[in-house]
């Protein structure tokens, strides 16, 4: 006997209650668990990095974990960056939407999480590419590592020692790796 399945859309996800992170991916939801110590902390770090930068330069607004992007209709998909920003020129003058941000954001910071797959990794990496992100940085902190990743151009991969450059999206940030692990 066949089941039905049918697919959610980023309205659905939205009205839900808030009481378990998700994500919505092609129209099915996917749970997610609760963040670690070392990851929030890690993603806590790049964050106010970014947002002083951002804040002190008037270059857009800087947007925290829980933050939903509408990357694609028909079926649907919504993700949640660890730490994103969007650029002040893409701010409608009215205010921030109240539901999830229509589009991607000019840059998605993923921090990967031990339960995390290579997979689930790049599967973001690529929607969010996809949906027209300029940046998506991926944080690995059990590594110490950073890779910068942006459309049609190989993958940038840092250590401790090197330096983040992101002034192409975010004009003038550069931070040292190191920063992020202190």
């Amino acid at each position: 006997m066949a089941t039905d399945t049918r697919l959610i859309t980023a309205e659905e996800l939205f009205a839900m209650p808030n009481n378990v992170r998700r994500e919505l991916v092609r129209g099915e939801v996917r749970a997610m668990a609760p963040a670690g110590s070392n990851h929030g902390a890690v993603a806590n770090r790049f964050a106010f990095l970014l947002s002083r930068h951002v804040y002190e330069n008037d270059l857009g607004e800087v947007f925290a974990a829980e933050t939903g992007y509408r990357l694609q209709r028909n079926p649907d998909t919504v993700r949640a960056a660890d730490v994103s920003f969007v650029a002040k020129a893409r701010i409608p003058s009215e205010g921030l939407p109240l539901a999830f941000w229509p589009g991607a954001p000019d840059l998605a910071v993923e921090v990967v999480s031990p339960g995390d797959t290579v997979e689930d990794v790049e599967e973001k990496v690529e929607d969010y590419l996809a949906a027209g992100a300029n940046t998506v940085v991926v944080i690995t902190p059990r590594r110490k590592t950073v890779t910068a990743h942006r459309g049609g151009a190989k993958p940038i991969f840092l250590r401790e020692g090197d330096i983040l450059d992101l002034s192409d999206v975010v004009p003038g940030f550069r931070c040292k790796v190191a920063e992020i692990f202190a």
